[in-house]
């Protein structure tokens, strides 16, 4: 290439705005709590949540699975035997039987790994109940 060409172009570049960092993580519980508007229908979350049709699921990132006393799980939710992390829930979220086959919770309807992720990183942010620190 000849110098002359080379000139503008490390103009342009030199020029040219900054790439957009990513997302910051606030927009990421943004769109998170956003996707959460699809499973208030079954669970609640925030101060005064309660299990109703499904468990409330104010601290679900640590709780043991299947444990709250106001809700009657499954017996398969009762018998799996683990605490739930955020990568269980975001596999959990993405595929519920897979997970833990035979229980109850029956959701098609999250669209793609990053609203999955998102809405798992929401989900962990959530504090128990009565529980004020987060």
């Amino acid at each position: 290439m000849r110098a002359w060409l080379l000139l503008p172009l490390a103009l342009l570049v030199a020029a040219a705005p900054p790439r957009a960092a990513a997302a910051p993580q606030s927009d990421a519980l943004e769109a998170g709590r956003k996707a959460f508007r699809r499973c208030a229908s079954c669970h609640q979350v925030g101060p005064g949540a309660r299990s109703q049709f499904a468990p409330h699921l104010n601290g679900i990132v640590g709780r043991r699975a299947g444990t709250l006393p106001d809700f009657a799980y499954s017996p398969a939710m009762k018998q799996a035997g683990f605490v739930w992390t955020e990568a269980r829930l975001r596999a959990f979220l993405a595929d519920p039987d897979k997970i833990v086959p035979g229980n109850k919770m029956r959701f098609w309807n999250i669209m793609g790994e990053r609203q999955v992720g998102d809405l798992a990183a929401y989900l962990a942010t959530l504090p128990p109940a009565g529980d004020a620190r987060r």
